[in-house]
């Protein structure tokens, strides 16, 4: 013992430990969230519960069951004694008539022998208010009903088709077209300030703009008066009534449908493609009810476009600073002292980057753009204010400490006879940096990026300084010319995690929300990196015979 002990051997096995407990750990989280966030997309079976309140009276129950706590509670007849008893979450929906959508059950007020699937129960998902558990009663249009029990389901299902064709059509034209035509209103807006301040604006020039102002005015309203006729189909769609627990009964126009399921009589078939069905419009719809309901489509393309620009901006940054720092630069104090702050640059908390970034980028950067080239637009800010462009350079300030250090690690591992072997033929010091040296560091290059990109994309602090919004009116990214906007305030991943699970106003329903978010957000982050690792990969194998 005391030989492997002095060779060090326990160390080597204390190290494998830690590293395997890392990874279980790891793993574990990983499998948690995919666990928890898929479970959000899947149907639920809906109880029928009988409880017993202490004045005697019976309430009865419908909905999902959603989690369970155990409860301490003293015992009745000995306070000193406390029991464990279960408590079960409940969503019971029709957050109209009720006022909340989640009930906490005791178990001790029920009977579980008694607890049942509520038979013929549908789950109606509206666009407000969020979800219906009830039984489908009757169905009318223009007042009159057209289909009453069993036969509602066949003839629901055709008018909520519609509705949500009518309602994608709407969406279409008032945030495609229209949103279109108010952003060449805008930029015409402006151009004509633009004129007005250089003193080239004329009666020519005004009739040119008047006449362009009533074009676009013109196709303004004629697509409002298609938007109405729209809503007036939808309208005409009908309603349906159904029965909830209690007796109690609850009218849905069926323009309110998003879609509507039966959980307990469907098949395991038809619980996979509603499972897929709920991820992919998960994916590409937009938020609903405070984020807590719906798709998180702009907070993927937010992110996404985020971290691209991001690693346009710091790679140039950090490749031309290592490049420097190694090559050109002599060993001295100065560089000493330029390496420390770099390597110290990298553990000052992430707020602090989004503090500078809104003072400089945002006040003084952005502010003198304004000043510059847009005064015209006065007192309106264009560039002087949070955006997509201001988050990407603070995210890359964030992430160049990583670029540099790795970038200067790979170059400290190319040979110096190759550089040598590169002046000898008579190139210049500047051709060997970039036809030898620089190629042959690529994958170096690439490993920081991987790690930038990862940190970028997990970020959230610095956003909420430089851009981040919990709701955007718009996209950074559009059919509108220059397509992408740098000025515009977008949303984030990690903003919307962090929205929905601590600012949202229905904790309850939120809560599986965060999952399917974090997963995600996991899910994209992992996608870049094997695309930046499969990249570095190829380069590896590139150069690795130059290199021998």
């Amino acid at each position: 013992m005391k030989s492997w002990m002095n060779k060090g051997e326990h160390w080597i096995w204390f190290s494998a430990s830690a590293v395997s407990v890392s990874v279980v750990l790891v793993f574990g989280l990983l499998a948690m969230i995919a666990y928890k966030g898929l479970l959000h997309f899947w149907p639920h079976n809906v109880y029928d519960y009988q409880v017993m309140h202490s004045n005697g009276q019976i309430e009865q129950v419908i909905g999902e069951l959603h989690d369970t706590k155990l409860k301490l509670v003293e015992d009745a007849s000995n306070i000193e004694i406390v029991h464990e008893v279960p408590e079960y979450l409940i969503k019971t929906g029709n957050r109209d008539i009720y006022g909340i959508d989640f009930k906490w059950i005791n178990s001790r007020d029920i009977d579980e022998t008694q607890v049942k699937l509520a038979d013929g129960i549908t789950v109606v998902e509206r666009y407000q208010w969020g979800n219906v558990y009830g039984h489908l009663e009757s169905l009318k249009v223009n007042g009159e009903v057209i289909a009453t029990g069993e036969a509602v389901k066949e003839v629901l299902q055709d008018l909520a088709e519609q509705g949500t064709a009518l309602h994608e059509e709407i969406l279409h034209i008032e945030k495609v077209v229209i949103g279109g035509i108010n952003y060449q209103i805008e930029r015409l807006r402006l151009e004509q300030k633009k004129l007005e301040a250089e003193g080239e604006y004329d009666a020519q020039t005004e009739a040119e703009f008047e006449a362009k102002r009533t074009a676009f005015n013109q196709e303004f309203v004629e697509h409002q008066t298609a938007i109405q006729q729209l809503y007036d189909q939808a309208n005409s769609l009908g309603e349906v009534t159904l029965g909830i627990a209690g007796g109690q009964k609850i009218t849905v126009k069926i323009k309110q449908v998003v879609r509507f399921w039966q959980p307990n009589n469907m098949s395991l078939i038809a619980k996979v493609g509603f499972f897929f069905g709920s991820i992919g419009n998960f994916l590409t719809e937009d938020p609903r009810e405070a984020n807590t309901e719906g798709g998180v489509f702009p907070a993927i393309v937010g992110t996404v476009t985020m971290v691209l620009l991001m690693t346009i901006l710091v790679t140039p940054m950090g490749v031309l600073a290592a490049i420097y720092m190694s090559e050109y630069a002599k060993d001295g104090p100065v560089l000493r002292l330029v390496r420390i702050s770099i390597n110290n640059l990298a553990g000052v908390p992430s707020i602090v980057f989004g503090i500078f970034g809104l003072g400089f980028f945002v006040y003084i950067l952005g502010g003198s753009i304004d000043d510059l080239f847009y005064g015209y637009a006065a007192p309106s800010p264009v560039f002087g204010t949070p955006g997509l462009l201001w988050a990407s350079l603070t995210m890359a300030l964030l992430t160049l400490p990583v670029v540099i250090v790795s970038t200067q690690e790979g170059l400290s591992r190319i040979p110096r006879s190759l550089r040598e072997g590169g002046l000898a033929l008579g190139a210049t010091k500047f051709e060997t940096i970039m036809r030898i040296v620089l190629p042959m560091a690529t994958p170096a290059i690439m490993t920081g990026l991987i790690l930038a990109i990862a940190r970028a994309a997990g970020e959230v602090a610095p956003l909420m300084l430089v851009g981040v919004v919990k709701l955007a009116p718009t996209l950074p990214v559009d059919f509108n010319a220059p397509f992408i906007h740098l000025e515009n305030k977008f949303m984030h991943l990690g903003f919307h995690i962090y929205d929905v699970g601590f600012q949202s106003p229905n904790v309850e329903a939120s809560q599986p929300l965060v999952y399917a978010t974090s997963l995600l957000l996991v899910v994209i982050i992992v996608s870049l990196n094997l695309g930046a690792i499969m990249i570095r990969n190829r380069l590896r194998e590139r150069y690795k015979s130059l290199g021998n």
